[in-house]
């Protein structure tokens, strides 16, 4: 039998006749609204909420970019796998199930640590993309789907809420360099410090981009600017969101590059917008710009700036919050509490 889907005005009117005047619960009362729309439903449920964080490498990153050197990727994931990063911290405070994808690394894991990993590397990094092509067609479809397999295992779980982080030194230029294709900005209003880079580094790195951004000329389809200019891990979190979105799962993003990845696939297909949380404000520079352009508002504004996800598992307990309180919380009728006048 057919379901027939709720109306937006019916949504909110089960929202305006909780026990609370109208509007007063803010943005939760938005996501809410845009989870019951998601689900179809007035009672909507989160199930195996979960963070996928997948890391890769930069060839970028030998051109002198990041405050940190490129082995800090496959270390950071090490620390993933033995449990002592933030995301794994948070993850454990907020129940969430997290998954660790090695896109690209420029590592061989040992045979212990892949068991633990997801393993989808398409290679050991990108080459630079100041004067190659960061990555062939091949890899490109070879990441979406990998990103797309990815998000398949994550779906069996029975999970219908997922977030997307990354790690990889160097990936705040790809970000940067998506950003100013898609959104048509220049650099300067796109590039940020990234992992905490010094002025003249951060002089240094702009003109690298500036170069690289030269170099490949004018891209318009947003797949060969993934392919010129980004990584095996957005490349891959780019194929994942696409997937979650055609699973309708609630689709959580994370800072700056993760939202690059977004970028690419809302440039694919638009219509992914209607199940996306953006979950933070990045303090990474061009975060707010590439927020502007998406018009959207992010939940929280903390000032972080680290990846991983972090910022997903930090804000699951507002969107905790809003499913609980349109569930749970009495309406002024079944409370017998009087409406304004």
């Amino acid at each position: 039998m057919k379901i027939e889907p709720l109306t937006k005005q019916l949504i909110q009117q089960a929202i305006d006749l909780k026990t609370k005047p109208v509007a007063a619960l803010g943005m939760l009362e938005q996501l809410a609204l845009q989870i019951a729309q998601v689900q179809n439903s007035l009672t909507p449920i989160l199930k195996s909420p979960s963070i996928v964080v997948f890391a890769g490498d930069h060839g970028i990153a030998n051109e002198g970019v990041s405050a940190y050197p490129q082995e800090v990727t496959f270390q950071m994931v090490m620390n993933f796998l033995q449990g002592g990063a933030a995301i794994n911290v948070f993850c454990k405070q907020n129940n969430l199930q997290l998954y660790i994808v090695d896109a690209g690394v420029n590592f061989d894991f040992s045979q212990e640590a892949t068991k633990k990993l997801i393993y989808a590397k398409v290679g050991k990094g990108t080459h630079s993309f100041l004067h190659h092509s960061a990555m062939t067609v091949n890899q490109l479809q070879q990441c979406l789907d990998y990103g797309q397999n990815t998000a398949d295992t994550v779906f069996k779980t029975g999970c219908n809420i997922v977030g997307f982080g990354e790690m990889g030194i160097g990936n705040t230029s790809s970000a940067a360099l998506i950003m100013s294709y898609i959104c048509r900005l220049p650099l300067q209003l796109c590039v940020g410090k990234g992992t905490g880079i010094s002025d003249i580094q951060f002089k240094h790195k702009i003109e690298v981009l500036e170069k690289a951004k030269q170099y490949h000329g004018d891209l318009n389809d947003p797949k060969i600017i993934l392919q010129s200019v980004g990584g095996f891990e957005i490349a891959q979190m780019c194929g994942a969101m696409l997937a979650a979105f055609e699973y309708n799962q609630l689709i959580l993003v994370d800072g700056f590059i993760a939202s690059s990845a977004f970028l690419v696939a809302y440039t694919i297909n638009p219509d992914i917008i209607k199940n996306a949380i953006f979950c933070h404000l990045s303090d990474e520079y061009g975060h707010q710009n590439l927020l502007n352009y998406l018009k959207v508002e992010p939940l929280l504004k903390l000032g972080m700036r680290l990846g991983e996800g972090s910022g997903c598992a930090v804000a699951y307990p507002i969107i905790e919050s809003a499913v609980t309180f349109l569930n749970n919380m009495a309406s002024f009728k079944t409370a017998g509490v009087s409406t304004q006048y």
